[in-house]
């Protein structure tokens, strides 16, 4: 007989609410936390203290922000998937354009990671009257071209790489799915695509992987991150006082969670005040920090 899933229980570490807070990464060149609001289109920076996060800066992207990077070189800022391209913003909070008109009319991009290899993938959600099934999943290379990995897709999100490189896992929450692919290192490819896991009860968003190769993701109106095995077994669960848990990331042992409380009506939100902060849940494993994007990170 199967055991039951471990649990977990996690508690509020930030004083900030966000409507749409996402995409939570671990930069490596310096130890912070980084996140984004997305429809508020900012860019967070912060430090997790404690039983706190210290907000640090925060940067207005002007287009919503679906999910971020770090530039490789030190002090070469951040790489945004922002309205319907890619966005670049510096250490000292200048914004510019990498790449524009990306993702199909009636979506905008959403989440995101650096590969292992200095690649920033991000997807698209489909937002206006496009068909439904219109985004896709979109590679910009460190020389500033981008090309299309995936298409036909909902509501892009969780997205991340075993500790191989090889496999990439990538959630299309309007599907309500989990899928692995076979990933090219050189070519930056995915194929081969099976799915882990459906989901009935709640709605997969975003996820990270940790060290043993095992992925944390968040349920949106499930109440809930799922620790989910690289074969697609459950095995453990971390309960959050809050419906909308949206995306993981890991720092020496503590799962970091995004949350949101867009959507929520009067009721809703009164009964999870602490809609829209940041979780943290000690589980005891942890992963390597963001991979970084690799390309041109000066201003012109």
């Amino acid at each position: 007989m199967r055991s039951s899933p471990e649990t977990f229980a996690a508690r509020p570490v930030s004083t900030g609410r966000y409507e749409l807070g996402e995409g939570p990464r671990l930069d490596p060149r310096t130890g912070e936390l980084l996140w984004v609001d997305i429809r508020a289109g900012q860019l967070l920076r912060g430090r997790l203290a404690g039983h706190r996060i210290e907000v640090l800066a925060t940067y207005s992207i002007g287009a919503t922000a679906g999910s971020v990077a770090p530039v490789a070189a030190s002090g070469g800022g951040w790489v945004v998937a922002a309205g319907r391209g890619f966005r670049h913003v510096s250490a000292a909070g200048a914004v510019r354009p990498l790449a524009d008109g990306v993702a199909a009319p009636g979506t905008v991009m959403n989440d995101g990671v650096a590969d292992p290899y200095g690649r920033f993938l991000a997807g698209s959600q489909v937002t206006g009257d496009a068909p439904p099934w219109t985004g896709g999943l979109y590679r910009l290379e460190p020389d500033g071209s981008v090309a299309t990995v995936l298409t036909g897709i909902g509501c892009a999100n969780g997205l991340g790489f075993d500790p191989t490189g090889e496999t990439m896992y990538h959630v299309d929450s309007r599907r309500q799915r989990l899928t692995a692919y076979r990933y090219d290192p050189a070519a930056g490819t995915a194929t081969e695509e099976r799915v882990l896991a459906e989901f009935t009860d709640a709605t997969p968003d975003g996820l990270c992987v940790d060290a043993e190769g095992c992925l944390w993701v968040a349920m949106w109106d499930g109440w809930s991150v799922h620790r989910i095995a690289p074969d697609g077994t459950p095995l453990a669960r971390v309960d959050l006082p809050v419906p909308r848990p949206t995306a993981t990331c890991l720092i020496e042992g503590v799962l970091v969670i995004t949350s949101a409380w867009i959507g929520l009506d009067d009721a809703a939100r009164r009964a999870a005040p602490d809609s829209g902060r940041i979780f943290a849940a000690e589980v005891g494993v942890s992963a390597a920090p963001a991979h970084t994007w690799d390309g041109d990170h000066e201003d012109h």
